[in-house]
Formats: structure tokens, C-alpha cells, sequence
């Protein structure tokens, strides 16, 4: 079977040094025993050798592994890049236009560091609660609302689903930006642009990955849900997120996209085709099949689903 395992990669930081140490992420410590162990076990391969695969009907060498990172974060290039550069392997880093070229925070970014900074779920959900009232947005029997939609998860409690579904999709846009707003500035309290700074990495240190043998991929310019994106908004995403990879000096014959959200429909993956996407990743979870009919469908494995013991194997 051709297949490929694509790991998938976050924060990597000091959390327990990090002024938001709630922040779910892996420690750069682990990030480096963790490829210390894909070295030693898997072949880490580059994502232009996927390509070449799918192409020419080629089979990948067994135990193929390719590291992908979301998001832009400064992390990234801090204390992702030097280590992949050491050992001479690369990294593929899908990064949203927006944030690095506007000096904008992200709103999943915003509600991760509002959580991060709050002690007390109930406290930031009764602030929703409060916001939506003074906005004139009002949901009749907000606590029955709130049981049908807190339902934990094996990651998350359920206060913390709530907060995250009612600021990321059940509320329009417009009012959960405003409240978002409010929250942040309440909660972590750092002007944006300086926060923005802080967070992502910019074009300049883009550049240099790239000169060195990393993979830059598109992740959107908004970051925005593409399966709820009509096809001209969706079209002006993708076009403004190649503009920003071509200005850096990407291969634009063997481009890739990371759906923002892990979001997709048909008419996503037809944009894709017809605009010569070579290949796309969701958040599914699962070793990757190659084929051309699943080049825009593949799935990852999660970062904290990979061992550090050197006894243990996943393929």
C-alpha cells in the first residue's frame, strides 16, 4: 500500500516558562525527542517527494513521514525550524496570510489565549451571556441552550465546548467579533498588533524557511471556514493566499493547501483542482492513502498521538 503518515503540529513551546502556560501545545523538549524518534524510526520525507509519488504513480519508501505546521505561529521559527535544519530534514508550514501581513490576531488564536488567561469557564460564559444581552442578541432559554451545546469531548470539558462553539460558529460573525473583542481585552489585555507580533512569525522569517529547504503551503488569508465561503469569497482566499507564497519565492508547480479548520466541501476541492492545487490536508485522523483520486482528502495524525518511546511504532 502507497501511504504516508502526515504529522501534525501546533504550538511547540515552553509552556511552563510561557506567560499562558494553559496553552495546549507540545513542549520543545518533547517536540525534540519526538523527532529525535521519527528519525531514527520512520523515513521523514519531503512533501515534493508526495507529489512526485501521486504524479507518476511512484511508491513512497515504507515508514514515509511528513511533518506539517499550522497556523504561522512564531514557534514555528523559533523552535521548530533550527532543529529540522540540524538534522537536515524539512517541515511543511501552511501559514495564514492575514496575521503575518496585517499584524492581526486570529479569533481561534483569541479565544485560545482568553481561556489561557481565565481561571474560571463560567465566568468568561457568563460574560457571553452578558455581551449578548447589551448587543441585543437574545437566545430564549440560554441555559437549555447551553446544556444541548456543552457536551465534553475527550480533549475539552464542557463548559469550554461551549465557549468555543458559541464564539467560533453559532453566533454571527458580527457579534461573536465584537465579543471576542471584549473577551481579549479583558482577559489577556495586550493591544493586538503587539500580541500579533508576538505570536506569528513574519514574512521575512517565512523567507528564510523557505530558502532552506521547508515546504510553504497555502492555509487561507482570513482563515476563514471554507466550506461556508460562497465560490467568489472563496476564490479571492485562495488567490490572495498564492499571491503571498509566490512573493516569497514558493514553487508555484507544486503548491499545497492545509484547510483552515479542517474545512471542505466539493466546490473547495474543484477550486483547488481548476486553480493546480497538487495536494490538500484535513484534520481527519488517519494515515494518508496516495492516490490521485485522494490527493485533496488527506487525512493527519496529531501530534500528541505520537509516541517518544523508541519501542513503540504507529505504521
Amino acid at each position: 500500500m502507497n501511504s504516508v503518515m502526515f504529522v501534525m503540529y501546533h504550538y511547540v513551546r515552553d509552556l511552563e516558562d510561557s506567560r499562558y502556560p494553559l496553552i495546549k501545545g507540545l513542549s520543545t523538549v518533547d517536540f525534540i525527542k519526538q523527532i529525535e524518534y521519527l528519525h531514527k524510526m520512520y523515513r521523514i520525507i519531503s512533501m515534493e517527494e508526495v507529489i512526485y509519488s501521486i504524479d507518476n504513480n511512484r511508491t513512497l519508501p515504507n515508514n514515509s513521514v511528513v511533518l506539517t505546521f499550522d497556523d504561522g505561529y512564531i514557534d514555528h521559527y523559533l523552535n521548530v525550524f533550527p532543529v529540522l535544519d540540524r538534522l537536515g530534514i524539512q517541515g511543511s508550514f501552511f501559514i495564514p496570510v492575514r496575521p503575518v501581513m496585517e499584524r492581526i490576531v486570529l479569533n481561534d488564536n483569541k479565544i485560545q489565549f482568553i481561556l489561557s488567561s481565565s481561571d474560571d469557564s463560567m465566568s468568561v460564559i457568563n460574560d457571553i451571556k452578558n455581551l449578548l444581552k447589551k448587543n441585543s442578541y437574545i437566545i430564549d432559554d440560554f441555559d437549555n441552550y447551553y446544556k444541548k451545546i456543552a457536551i465534553p469531548s475527550s480533549y475539552d470539558s464542557g463548559d469550554i465546548i461551549f465557549i468555543k462553539r458559541m464564539l467560533q460558529t453559532e453566533l454571527p460573525e458580527g457579534i461573536r467579533n465584537k465579543i471576542v473583542d471584549k473577551l481579549f481585552n479583558k482577559y489577556v489585555g495586550v493591544e493586538e498588533s503587539v500580541f500579533s507580533k508576538e505570536l506569528y512569525v513574519n514574512e521575512e522569517q517565512v523567507n528564510h524557511m523557505r530558502r532552506n529547504n521547508m515546504h510553504i503551503g497555502i492555509h487561507g488569508y482570513n482563515h476563514s471556514w471554507w466550506n461556508k465561503l460562497n465560490r467568489r469569497q472563496l476564490e479571492q482566499e485562495v488567490a490572495l493566499s498564492l499571491e503571498f507564497i509566490s512573493e516569497i519565492g514558493a514553487d508555484m508547480d507544486n503548491w499545497t493547501a492545509c484547510y483552515p479548520h479542517g474545512s471542505y466541501d466539493k466546490k473547495t476541492i474543484d477550486i483547488l483542482n481548476e486553480k493546480g492545487c497538487k495536494l490538500a490536508l484535513t484534520i481527519e485522523d488517519g494515515v494518508a492513502r496516495v492516490s490521485k483520486k485522494s490527493r485533496f482528502l488527506f487525512p493527519r495524525i496529531d501530534t500528541i498521538n505520537i509516541p517518544i518511546n523508541t519501542n513503540i511504532k504507529i505504521l
